[in-house]
């Protein structure tokens, strides 16, 4: 059995944002998803210029989970800015 999840502060948002490719309806794209904590982090770390050690703190977990979301937020803004798909910064958790 897997340990649960730790329970992350992030900044509350009132709604998902989507950033898309301009003069593209929304239909005709592919959506990559970055979960709240994966923008979280990246703000804390690349917005705020905090260290991983102080964005963990802030977000109430190690420096080295804060690592593993930038790694996989930073990979999935990259390939959505090179594919062309809508970014979508879900509230909700992820379906898997």
């Amino acid at each position: 059995m897997p340990r649960p999840c730790k329970q992350r502060c992030c900044r509350r948002y009132d709604a998902d944002r989507v950033y898309k490719p301009r003069g593209v309806l929304m239909h005709e794209l592919n959506t990559t998803r970055l979960a709240l904590d994966q923008f979280e982090a990246l703000r804390l770390c690349d917005l705020e210029g905090l260290d991983q050690t102080a964005a963990g703190a802030r977000m109430g977990v190690s420096r080295g989970t804060v690592q593993r979301l930038l790694k996989s937020a930073r990979r999935e803004l990259v390939a959505a800015i090179l594919h062309g798909d809508a970014l979508l910064v879900a509230l909700a958790p992820r379906e898997e």
